[in-house]
């Protein structure tokens, strides 16, 4: 396995390491393709969506559910992302342990969204997430990159699809993985997540302006990803 560990920095980002943000709602296909691009690229990946989902789980097996709390058990998550060498797969090992199947489940990304409103979550984790920026490049995959942690970054991207197709793809990377799910309970997640998100006080999911809006509903992975590919052509 090859390591993609966060190291501390001074700066907020690093305006002289390229940058491809790719925002948008669950379910859109932020992380396939963010895979695929920083594979192709030979880039830095941040799976920022990995990192709450890191916080609710940790939070909620320690019975932690006061804001403060949890902020703090953010700032003290031992972390570390290692790419599969056999399969591609970026994996999340948290206090030693491989946590990755654990924290894909729909209840933890349900608990992801909730830790995800909490202003003092997020706080607590923007330096660690700006951390990641580093040479050759970085992909981030997450709802406000572009707008909050990179809002330099020289290309965002804002991936889209309607819920019902997003619910689709969920059910079937879930079946497709051994998970039990429901296809309508998916759906009501899902557009209770998407609430959640564009609701929230602190960083809402909102559209760079100067952001690619990408509608993926009727689009195949490689469609999109040579769409993004053609705009990071400058970059690379």
């Amino acid at each position: 396995m090859s390591q993609n560990k966060p190291h501390k920095q001074s700066n907020s980002s690093n305006d002289s390491v390229p940058v491809i943000t790719v925002d948008g709602p669950s379910g859109s296909g932020k992380g396939t393709l963010c895979q695929k691009l920083a594979d192709q690229l030979g880039w830095k990946l941040l799976d920022s969506g990995a990192l709450y989902r890191l916080v609710g789980y940790i939070a909620d097996k320690k019975g932690v559910t006061d804001p403060a709390g949890i902020a703090d058990q953010a700032l003290r998550l031992d972390i570390e992302f290692v790419t599969d060498s056999s399969t591609g797969e970026l994996r999340s090992i948290l206090e030693g342990r491989d946590v990755t199947r654990d924290i894909r489940t729909e209840n933890c990304g349900d608990l992801a969204s909730r830790v995800a409103a909490l202003p003092e979550v997020r706080a607590a984790l923007l330096e660690r997430q700006r951390a990641f920026c580093e040479m050759p490049g970085l992909i981030a995959d997450g709802r406000d990159m572009g707008t909050v942690v990179f809002p330099t970054a020289p290309l965002k991207i804002f991936l889209d699809a309607d819920a019902e197709e997003r619910a689709n793809r969920r059910y079937n990377q879930l079946k497709e993985k051994g998970f039990d799910a429901s296809l309508a309970k998916i759906l009501d997640e899902i557009r209770e997540r998407d609430a959640r998100d564009l609701q929230r006080s602190s960083s809402p999911l909102a559209i760079a302006e100067d952001a690619l809006v990408i509608d993926s509903s009727a689009m195949s992975i490689d469609e999109v990803f040579n769409t993004v590919l053609k705009a990071a052509a400058p970059l690379i």
